[in-house]
């Protein structure tokens, strides 16, 4: 891992179930929510999408993540834990690139303090992507 929340290329199987492995410990929430998101393989002006690039500033990355997880805890006080991976370098259509894990007393709190943290990164965290295309072209995001 990069910093606190950045790795480097994809969020991979196992990261995963080491995060889902662990989740035994949250013994005081009852729900959790997990985001994946993934590279498309999107068709854009005739080109498709193989790989994104993802560049980033990593301590404003820390700071910014820590802000988010802090603003997500405050307005969703049954939240008790959470976890973002976003990956930096290249990932592949296919391969994961963010991950967000949200631990709550209760499921609904969790699946809407999910969404809230992964809106937020995608909003402010200071992460930059360059798509790259069948053809080697790529175009920043």
């Amino acid at each position: 891992m990069n910093g606190k929340y950045l790795i480097s290329g994809p969020v991979t199987p196992s990261l995963v179930a080491s995060l889902t492995g662990e989740l035994s410990n949250e013994v005081h929430s009852g729900g959790h929510s997990l985001f994946l998101g993934q590279v498309r393989a999107d068709s854009i002006d005739g080109k498709v999408v193989i790989a994104i690039e993802y560049s980033a500033y990593e301590s404003m990355v820390d700071a910014e993540a820590g802000r988010i997880i802090n603003s997500v805890l405050r307005e969703f006080p049954d939240a008790n834990s959470i976890k973002i991976i976003h990956s930096s370098g290249l990932v592949r259509a296919g391969e994961i690139s963010l991950l967000v894990l949200v631990s709550a007393g209760h499921r609904r709190h969790a699946v809407e303090a999910c969404s809230k943290t992964v809106e937020l990164i995608k909003e402010k965290l200071p992460v930059w992507k360059k798509e790259i295309y069948e053809d080697d072209s790529h175009t920043w995001k």
